[in-house]
């Protein structure tokens, strides 16, 4: 199989380390010519809990040098995916799937918007990473990674993309509820990724202070409110019970908005929080909580120039 991953952040050296591990031919594709540079002239550097490793993948700025591919897996940040998608068409034969394994909503209708329908195959992943240079990744932890097509059926190109995934080593599995899948790690990252970026702390950190549980509970809450709402089934029964069980079991995690707080990116926020307000609004539901998580952390992202540094 030909598999080209979209985008050299965390994720997607990560998948490139893993996938490159079965006999499938793995070509990676960025934006960023430094960070391309710093992989063909020194290798991509894998460190954490799955070893050491140095690789030397087929990385490229051109998706024309690529051709035409089994299989195309995004691995950019949501605010990006339209643009990536995009960028995708090169690589696509007739019938390529796109896999986002990607945080929030919206990124399944933005590939739909860029390359047509039918194209688009979702899921999650709870696999860690974490970026330490341009071309140095720490694999952080395992999880689970899940698939599914929009129709809920279990195709021959699932079935493909499983199968790959399960040579690399990775644990997978297959849902028939894409949706519920979606919103049941939206509602996870809605109660941990803003309140991180927003105090600098580590995830299992944010339960332990009375203010910043209370915080979390109430954007649980109205979450929990609006998928209720929507009739999504949820994954779990107990929604918050979910989330600070997530908070302890990646308690050392430094959650993806927090990297991009750091590192004075753009972040997800309005495909996590922004998304849910946006069908709140749709359907009548007020969410101040979550209103005022998204409004800071754009504020942060709007003024990482100006932040006061020392007194």
């Amino acid at each position: 199989m030909r598999v080209a991953i979209v985008g050299a952040g965390a994720m997607g050296c990560l998948f490139t380390h893993l996938l490159s591990r079965t006999d499938s031919e793995i070509f990676l594709l960025d934006i960023h010519p430094e960070r391309v540079e710093a992989i063909r002239s020194e290798g991509l550097f894998v460190e954490g809990v799955s070893g050491d490793h140095r690789l030397r993948p087929s990385i490229h700025l051109d998706p024309g040098e690529i051709g035409p591919v089994d299989l195309v897996l995004l691995c950019v940040k949501a605010p990006d995916t339209l643009n990536a998608a995009r960028s995708a068409s090169a690589l696509l034969g007739r019938d390529t799937p796109v896999l986002t394994l990607q945080n929030g909503l919206g990124n399944l209708e933005a590939i739909e918007e860029a390359l047509g329908p039918g194209r688009a195959l979702g899921g999650t992943t709870s696999m860690g990473a974490t970026v330490l240079s341009l071309n140095r990744i720490r694999h952080a932890g395992w999880g689970e990674t899940v698939l599914g097509e929009p129709s809920g059926k279990r195709t021959a190109r699932v079935e493909a993309i499983l199968g790959l995934f399960e040579a690399s080593g990775l644990k997978v599995a297959f849902t028939e509820d894409l949706r519920g899948l979606l919103w049941s790690k939206l509602i996870v990252n809605i109660g941990i990724n803003a309140l991180t970026a927003l105090t600098g702390l580590h995830n299992g950190q944010i339960p332990l202070h009375a203010g910043s549980r209370r915080i979390l509970e109430k954007a649980v809450e109205e979450a929990v409110r609006v998928a209720s709402a929507l009739g999504v089934r949820l994954l779990y029964s107990d929604p918050l019970q979910k989330v600070l069980s997530v908070c302890e079991a990646t308690a050392a995690n430094v959650s993806s908005m927090l990297q991009d707080v750091l590192k004075q990116k753009k972040t997800e926020v309005n495909q996590i929080q922004g998304a849910l307000i946006r069908e709140a609004a749709r359907l009548g539901i007020p969410t101040p909580v979550n209103e005022t998580l998204r409004d800071l952390v754009v504020t942060l992202e709007e003024s990482y120039a100006k932040r006061v540094r020392t007194l």
